[in-house]
């Protein structure tokens, strides 16, 4: 099995995930780099872990988590379709099982909340921890004053957090947001497909998804 280290060691797709993070921050998007997957390969092993799946499972999962955002190098629209193809025809190279491929290009081309689905676990993972990565450090307009509603609702989380509970039936996104900068309904104004997304997301894995603000159950 062609193993998330090797996936994370390769320096194509390290190059592929920089320019593609290029492209976004030339059109204003936030931070899609390697911090980015890096993060969305941790939340999704910890997600499928805790939930006591298989190593394999686990270890697909990180892949498609790395190299979820990859189609960005194409163009931001359809996205998660582009990287789905780029990815097959990386892990082919790689010599990577096609049972396995089929898995990880099925997660990345059913990230994005246009048009993706969770259709098995490892997609559903996929899709809870992208959607969930809401931070401050996201943001890379250093001027407060010019910031769009993306940067203002990013910029107001001072602390985030994905959590499944000791019972395993609720996973949760905790946040602190600072709603002197935006307020909370400036979160709902651009991430409701994603929450609703996450929703769904969570019931593939048998669990209940809540958001958490200030402390305060949102949904």
């Amino acid at each position: 099995m062609i193993t998330f280290n090797e996936v994370k060691n390769n320096p194509k797709i390290k190059a592929y995930i920089s320019k593609a993070d290029e492209s976004l921050l030339a059109l204003g998007y936030t931070e899609h780099s390697i911090a980015h997957v890096g993060l969305v390969a941790e939340r999704a092993e910890y997600i499928l872990r805790t939930l006591g799946y298989d190593e394999h499972q686990i270890e697909l999962a990180k892949i498609a988590g790395y190299l979820h955002d990859i189609g960005n190098i194409v163009n931001r629209k359809e996205h998660s379709q582009s990287g789905a193809v780029m990815a097959f025809r990386i892990l082919d190279n790689m010599d990577m099982d096609a049972e396995d491929i089929a898995t990880v290009v099925t997660a990345i081309g059913n990230h994005d909340e246009g048009e993706g689905e969770a259709v098995n676990p490892v997609s559903a993972a996929i899709i809870l921890a992208d959607k969930t990565d809401v931070r401050r450090s996201r943001v890379r307009n250093s001027d407060i004053t010019s910031f769009d509603i993306h940067d203002r609702v990013n910029y107001s989380v001072i602390k985030s957090s994905v959590n499944i509970n000791d019972e395993k039936t609720t996973i949760s996104l905790e946040l602190e947001i600072d709603t002197k900068i935006s307020p909370v309904m400036n979160y709902f104004e651009i991430f409701l497909k994603r929450m609703v997304m996450c929703q769904k997301a969570a019931q593939k894995l048998g669990l209940e998804f809540k958001l958490i603000i200030n402390n305060q159950i949102i949904i």
